[in-house]
């Protein structure tokens, strides 16, 4: 089991990924996400510096605001700081595109963004259409050293639904799940993978990455899940299933999806969002206000015991979290990324550090 450490993307602050580095963490995840926090690449560089050992990337890029011959020529560049120890995490862009109103990338293009990137990265040429016009082009001026695509850099999709689950096994070198998945949701998403792979002529890897995106709380003596320092630490992850269900509620035009355990948390949220001061038709950009990042006040009566374990992470005493992390791993997880709310990620990451990974 590998263990990274997904950072707020603060430019002023690119010395947390050191932090974790020094803590042993094994990745280091940098989100993109243009209306809500700095510039991925920018943080990246700075940490790729300034490290030695930790592997970093993007956690994840966001397709639909850049061109797919960009972002294959910002995760190469970073490559020629830390050559070798840089992967590219890559989505539709579920928060990124929401955030402004807009919808994700569809599931074609997304597959043949993806195609572009993955040929840039090994150095071919590849057809790229922009603007109705497709035309060949590949990285030229390589021996000068302006990008890496000697090293490889892994490419990790992240995907939830059945068609991009398949691109991550057409294209990918590893998974990213957007959350806790419990054993047979992941495994069946993983048949989705394999059937990807397969459809498109390939053999998954042995070494295929398999990452979820998650929080973790570990339960000092006397806590409970409605503690106040635990509420603290898996808050703001927590709410953004609120966030999420919002999402999907408008596209989806019913509410089937939502737990029954939480009817009552739900209700309660959905009132709290006709009392918000923006008009409906900008109501995304108070909906996504402290995404990943801060617990908003209001919403903080949202978060249950039934709600933290409805959207899920790993919260216990360390021995539980151990022994849930190694039960993960017989069913093929490869890694469990953690992110923190930006004012306790120090604290959230060491302790996890100190009591479960040193002790895994």
């Amino acid at each position: 089991m590998k263990f990274g450490a997904m950072v707020a993307t603060k430019i002023d602050d690119w010395q947390l990924l050191q932090y974790a580095e020094q803590l042993g963490f094994d990745h280091g995840w940098v989100p993109d996400s243009q209306m809500i926090w700095s510039d991925t690449y920018a943080v990246l560089a700075l940490a790729a510096a300034n490290t030695s050992r930790i592997r970093l990337g993007t956690g994840v890029a966001i397709a639909p605001t850049r061109l797919a011959p960009v972002t294959a020529h910002s995760i190469a560049s970073i490559n020629r700081i830390a050559p070798g120890r840089v992967f590219l995490g890559i989505g539709t862009g579920h928060t990124a595109m929401r955030v402004m109103g807009m919808k994700p990338m569809g599931v074609t293009a997304f597959g043949d963004y993806l195609r572009v990137v993955r040929g840039l990265l090994r150095g071919q040429e590849v057809e790229f259409t922009h603007n109705q016009q497709t035309r060949a082009i590949q990285f030229l001026h390589q021996d000068f050293g302006f990008v890496n695509v000697e090293q490889p850099v892994p490419m990790y999709v992240a995907a939830n639904g059945p068609r991009t689950l398949a691109l991550a096994g057409e294209y990918g070198d590893g998974r990213v799940s957007g959350g806790y998945e419990r054993g047979e949701v992941f495994s069946g998403n993983m048949q989705y993978v394999a059937k990807g792979a397969r459809d498109a002529g390939r053999e998954l890897p042995r070494d295929f990455h398999t990452a979820e995106l998650c929080f973790a709380s570990v339960l000092e003596a006397g806590e409970t899940l409605e503690s106040d320092r635990v509420i603290d630490e898996v808050g703001s992850m927590v709410a953004c299933g609120f966030h999420y269900w919002w999402e999907l509620a408008r596209a989806a035009g019913h509410e089937n999806f939502i737990p029954p355990e939480v009817q009552d948390e739900w209700a309660t949220y959905k009132g709290l969002v006709e009392k918000m001061e923006t008009p409906p038709a900008k109501r995304y950009l108070e909906i996504h206000n402290g995404h990943c990042t801060f617990l908003q006040p209001a919403e903080r009566c949202l978060i249950t015991p039934a709600m933290i374990r409805a959207v899920g992470g790993y919260v216990g005493e360390p021995d539980q979290i151990i022994e849930e992390l190694r039960e993960r791993e017989r069913g093929g997880l490869r890694e469990v990324t953690l992110l923190p709310p930006m004012a306790g990620a120090r604290e959230n990451f060491r302790q996890f550090s100190e009591q479960v990974m040193a002790r895994y």
